[in-house]
């Protein structure tokens, strides 16, 4: 069976993460966005890092950082994966030794097929709602303005929960799922059965789709 990952975004807290762990989430999202109301520091983020045991991913989230800056959390905290939301072009992505992934900000305007050929060393490409806080506001976006062929992985967000989750998997077959405000109390706080039941819903979407 197909397996659709799971990516929780935005994590502050020790219980949120031991909540994402044990619900089977694949990767764990820390936030590194000054404006943001998720930001962790260096030391918060390398408190929850040290909790997340092997084969579960630590994924940095930068928008439009200064390279000095990505460096010195990568350092502090010990990442896996980097995930860019802002305006970073595909040399200052793949410059920093770890692999990444690139956000896309949907929109009518944007070509998705020709941002992703732009970016050939991502390992996905990442579709988000265009919105002024890059991300994390639980906007979606218009699931039929994805073209087929994109040449990357597909990793859905943008205002998923459980109620639609499954629909987003039927309809574009993503790789993966990435959710923040979907399974929060409020900003940065996650609540463990918002968590259990997104996951349940992803798993219930894969199954479907084997029948």
């Amino acid at each position: 069976m197909s397996r659709t990952r799971i990516k929780i975004c935005g994590l502050t807290r020790i219980e949120d993460v031991r909540a994402v762990v044990m619900a089977g989430a694949d990767a764990i999202g820390f936030v590194f966005y000054p404006p943001s109301p998720r930001l962790l520091s260096h030391a918060q983020a390398a408190t929850l890092s040290a909790l997340v045991p092997p084969f579960v991913s630590r994924v940095g989230l930068f928008v439009n950082e200064p390279e000095a800056s990505v460096r010195a959390t990568i350092d502090a905290v010990g990442l896996d994966l980097l995930q860019f939301h802002g305006e970073e072009n595909e040399a200052y992505c793949r410059q920093f030794g770890l692999p990444y992934i690139k956000a896309a900000r949907v929109r009518p305007e944007v070509d998705l097929l020709e941002f992703a050929s732009t970016y050939p060393a991502a390992r996905g490409l990442l579709l988000d709602a265009h919105v002024a806080e890059y991300g994390g506001v639980g906007k979606s976006f218009d699931w039929q303005q994805v073209p087929a062929g994109i040449p990357l992985p597909l990793i859905l967000s943008g205002g998923l929960s459980a109620d639609n989750v499954g629909e987003g998997i039927r309809r574009l077959r993503p790789w993966a799922v990435d959710v923040s405000s979907g399974v929060e109390v409020a900003r940065g706080i996650k609540d463990a059965g918002k968590i259990k039941a997104f996951v349940a819903a992803v798993r219930e979407a894969d199954a479907k789709l084997e029948i």
